[in-house]
């Protein structure tokens, strides 16, 4: 079972048994040698961690000695040196022979970063059960908690109920109803109107801080994570500021 996880990859197999294979499962590339004793002591743990994980993960072995070129192309200085690759790019790696214990965690640190991942592209085709699915049981990390919370935030935009044309005649004709206004807000953040959704948030913030116990605050730094302009956002952080404080 493991050897079908496993496979010997040279320059000109890299591109089909990494590259692309990492787009279905994230892949270890282990650069070796045969005269490496840590690459013998290494060795071994990525292959059984490839049948343990069952699929889950790939290991792609790569001598070299006889592929040069492409240990030159990841500027590999010393082995053993395993990159991991997903989605065909590399986004993270490791040198040395470490204990299997270690790997185990590198391995499972890289599958949330995945599952993560899938979760976003869930969120954008709007399959938000799958997506909150993939976002079951991730664990607490400082490196993707931000990220996690942005996309569970994003989930309950696109989940927010009620007409935004209804939301906004109540808004218009009651400035102080703040629930249709986070509704309001939660709607247009749903389609990715980012400005118009901070613009609502900020308006419940500057009438009342502590509203909800500071829900429009805790939307807007969600939604500072989510939205990809990151001048729109800067300018909208100082607007923040100033209506806290």
């Amino acid at each position: 079972m493991t050897a079908t996880f496993v496979k010997d990859v040279t320059a000109e197999t890299f591109q089909q048994d990494v590259i692309e294979a990492s787009a279905e499962a994230p892949v270890l590339v282990d650069f070796w040698a045969p005269w490496c004793g840590p690459c013998r002591s290494l060795g071994p743990v990525l292959e059984k961690l490839a049948g343990d994980y069952g699929g889950q993960v790939r290991v792609a072995k790569v001598n070299s000695d006889e592929n040069l070129e492409l240990a030159k192309q990841y500027n590999v200085r010393s082995i053993p040196d395993v990159r991991a690759f997903r989605n065909g790019r590399e986004v993270g790696a490791f040198m040395g022979a470490l204990p299997e214990r270690q790997v185990r965690s590198f391995i499972d640190d890289l599958l949330h970063a995945a599952r993560i991942d899938r979760a976003s592209e869930l969120v954008s085709q709007g399959r938000l059960d799958e997506a909150e699915a993939n976002l079951k049981d991730i664990p607490e990390n400082v490196e993707w908690n931000a990220r996690v919370s942005a996309l569970r935030q994003a989930i309950a935009f696109k989940r927010a109920g009620g007409s935004e044309q209804d939301l906004s005649a109540r808004v218009t004709s009651n400035p102080e109803d703040l629930d249709s206004r986070l509704a309001l807000a939660g709607a247009l953040a749903a389609r990715k109107a980012w400005r118009e959704a901070m613009d609502q948030l900020l308006e419940i913030v500057r009438r009342n801080k502590e509203w909800k116990d500071g829900e429009a605050r805790k939307q807007l730094l969600a939604i500072f994570t989510l939205c990809p302009d990151a001048s729109l956002v800067s300018d909208y952080r100082r607007k923040l500021a100033s209506a806290l404080y």
